[in-house]
């Protein structure tokens, strides 16, 4: 498909919403399509892949639990575990970086096989729907070889801030990110999370932005330490996800994110898929995006991606290419593959992205969309004009401008009815009687205090402090 073809193509499409989870490789969540799915046309697991450790094969095998045991099992996705996984492109040092971290952490009885596992149909019936019916990108590579927020940083502003690896906690940046090209532009955008927006964390102009651009995913159905610190503070008529795509109602942009904490209220869990969270849990959150968008007005004019910030240690078998950059030094090479799913009305079904993307693909998709002005370089009288605008954008630097978008996968001349979704709410209505059925019979904690945290949940938790204590009032997403 031409450049002006695949431009042309998301002329089709008036929102684009954005769910980015946390940690899980592309063969740890979609491998299995083509090792058990029948879709040879998909880049997924084969039989026979294998890591070592300690002169033992670790083979890939489907995972007996959809959550790993507890924090202290959570893969290790730093720079320099990420390097040794990765082994100069040889994507052998999986296990053995597992076997390194667990030994490291005294967790009793490691087994560094774990990274090798997968998922299937069964485990995740609602990507298994949507990659039946939409598109899966396989060659979807995350950013950075390595942690959390330089990959969500260059989702954000199309680049880090000079480290591979997460700054210690709180994690505050001062990036220049695309929606300051969105406000200069005069585009709408919505940021909805269950606490606060990571995007206060990454540009430090929206840091203490009003509310009517940030919201909650779920207005009524908000974590329990969320409610009892706010409850009084919420305002009833303040709008959420559900309401804004029930309604018809959503911006050009959304972005959402997932439910980082964990404290273990009332079975309240993360939603996020960052071990040890339960991927059950992030299944009910992409179909609670995905079924408000079907069953709303705006499903004719929308794309949806889902996609992962990185691959949290688990085991891949494509190597990350190099990648163009202000920095080659640095970032010259892509992440690790995550899974990608786009899903729209205008995206044949059961299709497959095979074209290099990686989370600048974002940025490019939506300025190309809605700013294309934006994308150019300006330099000199221009550059200092462009600059005074509102917000004070930033050139997005050369990943961004490499990047492609996703226009090219939009080929359908019409735009198709959203498929039936019965089979999927029967799914969650199953799992939500055996959450009840739980929660009668095991006494509630209210010790949070007591909880093992994450370096994330942890990392998240100190933000949101610095944000309260910084000026951001309770009740505020």
């Amino acid at each position: 498909m031409s450049a002006d073809s695949a431009t042309q193509n998301l002329g089709k499409i008036e929102h684009i919403v954005v769910l980015m989870l946390e940690n899980r490789s592309f063969d740890h969540m979609l491998g299995y399509l083509s090792l058990e799915g029948g879709r040879s046309d998909i880049d997924g697991l084969k039989p026979g892949i294998t890591n070592s450790a300690e002169g033992r094969d670790y083979p890939v095998a489907h995972l007996a639990a959809t959550h790993v045991p507890d924090p202290l099992w959570d893969p290790d996705h730093s720079s320099t575990a990420t390097d040794l996984q990765i082994g100069g492109g040889k994507m052998d040092g999986f296990a053995e970086s597992y076997r390194q971290t667990l030994i490291g952490r005294h967790v009793a009885n490691p087994d560094p096989g774990l990274v090798m596992g997968y998922y299937n149909a069964a485990d995740l019936p609602v990507y298994d729907e949507l990659a039946r019916e939409f598109c899966v990108c396989d060659h979807w590579h995350s950013s950075v070889p390595g942690a959390t927020w330089p990959n969500r940083l260059y989702a954000l502003a199309g680049r880090a801030d000079g480290s591979r690896d997460d700054k210690p906690a709180p994690p505050i940046y001062a990036m220049n990110s695309f929606v300051r090209h969105l406000d200069a532009a005069v585009v709408g955008w919505r940021w909805y999370s269950y606490a606060f927006g990571t995007l206060r964390c990454a540009d430090h102009q929206y840091l203490l932005q009003p509310r009517d651009r940030f919201a909650y995913v779920e207005r009524t159905k908000l974590p329990l330490d969320v409610v009892l610190a706010d409850e009084l503070l919420l305002d009833p008529d303040s709008a959420s996800f559900l309401e804004d795509a029930a309604r018809g109602q959503l911006a050009a942009v959304s972005w959402i994110d997932p439910l980082f904490k964990d404290f273990n209220l009332a079975h309240a869990v993360s939603n996020d898929d960052h071990p040890p969270s339960d991927v059950g849990a992030g299944q009910e959150l992409v179909l609670l995006v995905y079924n408000a968008l079907a069953s709303g007005p705006l499903w004719d004019k929308t794309l949806l991606l889902v996609v992962y910030d990185e691959h949290g240690g688990f085991h891949d078998h494509v190597p990350p290419p190099a990648a163009p950059d202000d920095d080659e030094v640095q970032f010259g090479h892509y992440g690790v593959r995550v899974p990608a799913l786009v899903v729209s009305p205008w995206i044949a079904r059961g299709s497959v992205g095979h074209e290099l993307y990686d989370h600048t693909s974002i940025i490019k998709t939506i300025l190309t969309r809605f700013a294309p002005a934006e994308l150019e370089h300006r330099t000199g009288l221009p550059a200092v004009e462009h600059w005074l605008k509102p917000g004070h954008p930033h050139y997005m630097g050369k990943r961004v401008a490499a990047a492609r978008h996703l226009g090219e996968l939009l080929t359908e001349p019409t735009a198709r009815a959203a498929p039936s979704r019965e089979q999927l709410i029967a799914w969650l209505a199953a799992r939500h009687s055996d959450r009840a059925a739980k929660l009668a019979h095991t006494p509630v904690s209210f010790h949070a205090e007591q909880t093992i945290f994450t370096d994330l949940q942890t990392n998240m938790l100190a933000a949101e402090k610095h944000l309260r204590d910084h000026g951001l009032p309770p009740g505020q997403p």
